[in-house]
């Protein structure tokens, strides 16, 4: 391990609900910590307090095939080469407060890419918004025929 560096597996709770049909256990969850960047002073340069989650998605056995494909399409500028997700969290000066962080942006995460989106439902264009487009087009048609003609000239 590297200097800076901590790794930790432990949390309090033993799940994490995603969906009524899809939860992971605490245990799945790696944490390392490690200096965190931008303003602080001294505090930033000697202390670990930035949280990253890492969670080995496609070892998880928790989750089924489908809803491992679901994650990997919708997180996958979130996900390795190795398939594991990562989240950082690195806001406050605590760890464990970054830690709680972490873990509730694993969640939402997760919860948004296994909810299943609505399928959309066609709509039509009203008949008096098509009216209303091609009066629009015709007066700007008008407008640009008319500034188009010399003065004096007349047909």
């Amino acid at each position: 391990m590297r200097q800076g560096t901590k790794e930790d597996t432990c949390m309090d709770e033993p799940m994490l609900r995603l969906t009524p049909d899809a939860a992971i256990a605490m245990d799945e969850l790696r944490f390392t910590a490690s200096t965190a960047s931008g303003p602080g002073g001294q505090h930033v340069n000697k202390v670990s307090t930035r949280i990253t989650l890492l969670f080995d998605l496609d070892g998880s056995p928790s989750l089924s095939d489908s809803q491992k494909a679901r994650i990997h399409a919708s997180l996958s500028s979130r996900i390795g080469k190795d398939g594991v997700l990562r989240v950082v969290a690195q806001t406050t000066r605590s760890q464990l407060t970054n830690k709680g962080l972490a873990v509730e942006r694993f969640v939402a995460l997760l919860h948004e890419a296994l909810t299943p989106r609505p399928p959309r439902r066609k709509t039509r264009a009203t008949l008096a918004s098509k009216r209303r487009r091609l009066e629009t087009k015709r007066r700007r048609g008008m407008f640009k025929q008319q500034r188009s003609r010399l003065p004096g000239t007349e047909d």
